[in-house]
C-alpha cells in the first residue's frame, strides 16, 4: 500500500534548472543580499504588497531579528502557547518575557479578547500566529496596538499566501515573519523573510540587513564597519533560486490545498476540525481526536502519516510557566495534523477521509 506523506514539497524541472544554474555560476552566497536573493526579495515584496522584504535563512531568524527592532528586554510579548517553540525562543533571544494567552477554540489563533485582558504596563508586543494558515483577527490586534502603544509582529510561518480583508498576509503588521522550511507552502532547503510596513521603513530595513550579516555596515568595496552585534542569518543563492520558482506557482498550489480542505471539512465526520475559510493557505489541516495515540497508530499502520502541531510551549521545562491555559491544554491533548499537500491524488484524499472516519 502506498505511503501517504504528511508533508511533500512540490518540485518541477524549473527548480532543478534553477539549482543547476546557480551551482554552475559558482556564486552561492553573499551576506550583502545580491543575485537571486535580491530578486526573490523584490518578487516576494510585490506579492505581499509590503513596503519592504528582507530575506533570512529561517523563520526563527526572522522572528529573532523582527523582535530585535523593538527592544523587548525585560518586557512582555503576548503570544499563543499553541505554536512551534521558535515563536517563544525568539522572545528569549531578545531578553523578553513570553506572556502566553489562550486561543480561540474554533480557529486556534490567539484570542483578541483574552489578549486585551493580558495587556499591562510592561507589555511591548502582540505576536499572533496565523495557525495552520488561518489568519488571526488582525484588525482587532491593530486596534489593541494603537490603543496601548504596542507593536504588532506576526508569526506567518504557516501563512504564505493567506489573506486578511482582501490583502495578503505580510502587508499588515509592523513586521511579519515567514518561514520557507521544506515543508512549507513556499518551500526552500532553508529560508525565511521579514516584511515591513511602517512609515519609517528605511531605518528598519538597514538595521535588518546589518543584523542578518554579522552587524556589517558602511560597506564600500572590501572595507566595512560593525556598529553592533549581528548574526549569520542571510539567505543563500540556492534557496532564493528555488524560492523564485516556488513563488510563481504558490497561488495555484494553495488553491489545491483549499480544495482538499473543502473535502475534509465536508466529509470528515468529526465535529472538531479546521474551519473552511477561503483566506487560509492551509499549510496544515488539523482535527481533534480524543483517543489520539491509538488513532495515530492506526493511521500509521495504514501508511498514512500524521503529526502533532503542537505540544504546548508553556508546559515545557525551559519556560516553566505557571499559567493556566485550559483551551490550549485541551486542544494540545487532542490535535492531529493530516496530509493536505498538493501532491495528494483524489484517491489519496478519499483514503485519508475514510481512515479518519473509521479510526477517530
Amino acid at each position: 500500500m502506498k505511503k501517504i506523506k504528511l508533508f511533500d514539497p512540490i518540485i518541477t524541472a524549473k527548480e532543478e534548472q534553477a539549482v543547476i544554474k546557480t551551482l554552475k555560476s559558482k556564486f552561492w552566497a553573499s551576506g550583502s543580499g545580491s543575485g537571486n536573493v535580491l530578486e526573490f526579495e523584490k518578487k516576494f515584496n510585490k506579492y505581499t504588497e509590503a513596503k519592504r522584504t528582507i530575506s533570512v535563512n529561517s523563520g526563527t531568524a526572522a522572528l529573532h531579528l523582527a523582535l530585535s527592532l523593538v527592544n523587548v528586554k525585560n518586557k512582555e510579548v503576548i503570544l499563543p502557547s499553541l505554536s512551534f517553540v521558535s515563536t517563544a525562543n525568539a522572545i528569549i533571544y531578545n531578553g523578553g518575557i513570553p506572556k502566553f494567552v489562550d486561543v480561540d477554540p474554533t480557529t486556534l489563533c490567539l484570542d483578541p479578547l483574552k489578549v486585551s485582558k493580558a495587556i499591562n504596563k510592561n507589555t511591548k508586543v502582540i505576536l499572533p500566529v496565523h495557525f495552520g494558515g488561518l489568519p488571526a483577527k488582525l484588525d482587532e490586534f491593530v486596534k489593541l496596538c494603537k490603543k496601548n502603544n504596542l507593536k504588532l509582529i506576526e508569526d506567518a510561518a504557516h501563512a504564505v499566501g493567506s489573506t486578511f480583508k482582501n490583502k495578503k498576509i505580510g502587508s499588515h503588521g509592523f513586521a511579519v515573519c515567514f518561514s520557507f522550511h521544506p515543508v512549507k507552502n513556499l518551500a526552500m532547503p532553508t529560508g525565511g523573510a521579514i516584511t515591513l510596513n511602517e512609515k519609517d521603513v528605511k531605518k528598519y530595513e538597514e538595521l535588518l540587513k546589518s543584523r542578518r550579516w554579522c552587524g556589517i555596515t558602511n560597506r564600500k568595496g572590501v572595507k566595512y564597519d560593525v556598529n553592533e552585534l549581528g548574526w549569520n542569518y542571510y539567505m543563500n543563492e540556492f534557496s532564493a533560486a528555488i524560492g523564485i520558482e516556488q513563488l510563481k506557482k504558490l497561488d495555484k498550489l494553495n488553491k489545491k490545498r483549499k480544495n482538499i480542505a473543502k473535502r475534509y471539512f465536508e466529509e470528515i465526520k468529526l465535529s472538531g476540525k479546521m474551519p473552511l475559510n477561503q483566506d487560509s493557505s492551509y499549510h496544515l489541516y488539523w482535527i481533534r481526536v480524543p483517543k489520539r495515540d491509538s488513532f495515530m497508530q492506526k493511521m500509521n499502520e495504514n501508511n498514512i502519516e500524521t503529526g502533532i502541531h503542537y505540544l504546548p510551549i508553556h508546559k515545557m521545562k525551559l519556560f516553566n510557566s505557571k499559567q493556566k491555559l485550559p483551551i490550549t491544554e485541551k486542544i494540545c491533548s487532542e490535535i492531529v495534523s493530516i496530509p493536505i499537500h498538493p501532491n495528494l491524488s483524489e484517491s489519496d484524499i478519499s483514503r485519508i477521509i475514510n481512515s479518519v472516519n473509521k479510526y477517530a
